[in-house]
């Protein structure tokens, strides 16, 4: 411990005054027709959970508003780990980041998961006749919209910001070095896998990694 040290709210707020006007009277306890529309087109979440973020996407919309308060993320199986689902079986609290391609504002949103196998809530998330695995039930207790100015500076939607191909090595290769094995094995390993998912739920198969 340092003088430096931040280690109460108090010292926080030392530093960055409490909220007000716009950033507090935006918050949400609903979704309305703006977080509806937002979570329509969005394509890709990121998920918090304790302690953990992990990404999620698919078609926009792929996250079924069921009412004002409860949403419906369909979880199809991947690579087995589950972490996210396993923090939420511990601990409920939840944190997810909505963004669409192309808007500089994200939406946020705080709630409560639950994971379900329910048929009736699985089967209209039916991807090529194959529901998923398990699906999140999440009931929103908050909800806003982020202003843009993370992503502006992060560019993060110009295609001139792209990294070039040569900064990275495939990501088999990556995953090789971090794992100690046979870079071409395990290159073939990772495209191979991640082919097979995709070509079972009937997607376009791109070269992945980038």
């Amino acid at each position: 411990m340092t003088d430096f040290d931040i280690e109460t709210v108090d010292d926080l707020r030392q530093i960055y005054p409490a909220p007000k006007g716009p950033p507090v009277e935006k918050t949400l306890y609903a979704l309305d027709k703006h977080c509806r529309n937002f979570i329509a087109h969005s394509p890709l979440l990121l998920l918090g959970t304790e302690g953990d973020v992990s990404p999620r996407g698919d078609d926009p919309g792929f996250v079924q508003v069921a009412d004002d308060n409860t949403l419906i993320i369909p979880d199809r199986k991947g690579n087995s780990r589950v972490d996210s689902l396993e923090n939420i079986i511990r601990n409920p609290t939840i944190g997810i980041l909505f963004l669409v391609p192309g808007m500089d504002v994200t939406l946020r949103i705080r709630g409560q998961a639950s994971l379900t196998q329910d048929p009736e809530i699985l089967e209209p998330l039916a991807l090529n006749d194959r529901p998923p695995a398990t699906a999140m039930v999440v009931k929103v207790t908050e909800a806003f919209l982020h202003c843009g100015k993370a992503l502006i500076r992060a560019d993060v939607w110009n295609p001139d910001a792209q990294v070039a191909d040569d900064v990275f090595p495939p990501v088999g290769q990556m995953y090789a070095d971090h794992m100690g094995t046979d870079r071409d094995k395990m290159e073939n390993r990772y495209d191979e896998h991640i082919a097979e998912d995709l070509e079972e739920e009937g997607r376009i198969v791109r070269r992945p990694g980038r």
